[in-house]
Parts: C-alpha cells; structure tokens; sequence
C-alpha cells in the first residue's frame, strides 16, 4: 500500500481499509487475519486502523456491507442491459462470477462468516443479501414464465436455489484447485446447462 493511504480522508481511509482486508482474505484464511496485519499492509500503526473502526468486528460489517452493495450493484446493471428475462439471468450470472473473479477474497470471507454458530451481524448482511438476491432472481422467473420465454411450470424457488447454488459450486472447485481464474472457462458452459432445464421448449 502506498504511503499516501496516511494522509486519506475519513471515509476513503474506511474504503482503503476494506480493500486491503479483501486482499488479504485472497492470500489467507480471513479468520486469520489481525488488525495488526491489516495495519500492517495499509503502511499505518494499529492505533491509525482503531480510529475509523472500534475493533475487528466492527471492519468485516463494513467489508460485508460493501460487498453486498457492489454485489446488488453490478447485477442489477447487469439485468436492466438485457433484452430479455433469460438474458438477464445469464447476464446477472456472469456478473456474478466476474466480480468474484476480480475479489476471490470475498468467498472465503462469506464462507467463514455462514460457518460461524452464533448470530452475528456480518453473517445477517450476507442472509439479507441472499434474500434480495433470490427476490431479484424471483422477478426475472415470473417475467420469463410470462412471456413464455420459460417453462411455464418452472419452480422459482427451486431456480434461485440451483442459480446461487451453481456459483457456489464453482467457487468452491476454484478453491479447490487453487486457481479462481477456470471459473470464468466453467461458467458459461454451467450456465448452459441450466439455460437448456429452464427454458421454454413450446
């Protein structure tokens, strides 16, 4: 990080602070993570880190708030550019994917937080987060049922289920293989799979 991060104000201070831990989530299990390599990485003393955030916990909210912000972002612009209801969930789905592909760190800190027992309010930003997202996917379904463009007894819930699903199981192999970059060769070739289940055939 670049020494000038010292003289950033309050709130591009918060933002840099956000990056960096999404950075280190890409090369570490974020549980792993201290305020002290936080710190660290940002060229500033942990003291410079406590005065934007109290303490750890109070860093992941903002990284979650953050990603579940740009997430919902990035895929309704995607939806609204597509001519169709299909299209748009194959543009959503592909947004997805890129912005994961861009930050890998943000699986691994989303994974970590829904393994936590206890409530916590990182882990309730990313429940609200996969609750809009399936609303949003509903929408798109009942559009596409509509204009018969998909099958006209398609379950919703079952789709939104099986279209997050398919993200985080090519998250998971990408993990698995220790290279985030083949999801963008598994991607499209997944989601075509779906597109052939889902589609109308009349």
């Amino acid at each position: 990080m670049t020494p000038q991060v010292k003289y950033l104000p309050a709130s591009e201070r918060r933002a840099v602070t956000v990056d960096t831990v999404i950075e280190l989530a890409a090369e570490q299990n974020p549980d792993s993570i201290t305020t002290a390599a936080i710190a660290q990485r940002m060229g500033l003393t942990q003291g410079a880190v406590f005065r934007h955030f109290p303490n750890k916990d109070a860093i992941l909210q903002a990284v979650m708030e953050w990603v579940a912000e740009r997430l919902l972002f990035l895929v309704d612009k995607a939806a609204r550019a597509a001519p169709s209801p299909l299209a748009a969930l194959e543009a959503m789905f592909m947004a997805h994917v890129n912005f994961i592909i861009k930050h890998p760190g943000i699986p691994r800190i989303l994974f970590g937080e829904l393994q936590h027992a206890d409530e916590t309010i990182p882990k309730r930003i990313v429940q609200t987060l996969t609750h809009q997202y399936r609303e949003r996917l509903h929408r798109l379904i009942e559009k596409g049922k509509a204009n018969k463009e998909l099958d006209a007894n398609l379950d919703r819930e079952a789709a939104a289920f099986l279209f997050i699903g398919m993200i985080q199981g090519l998250v998971m192999q990408s993990l698995l293989a220790g290279d985030v970059g083949r999801i963008s060769h598994d991607a499209p070739r997944v989601f075509a799979i779906f597109r052939q289940g889902i589609r109308s055939t009349r």
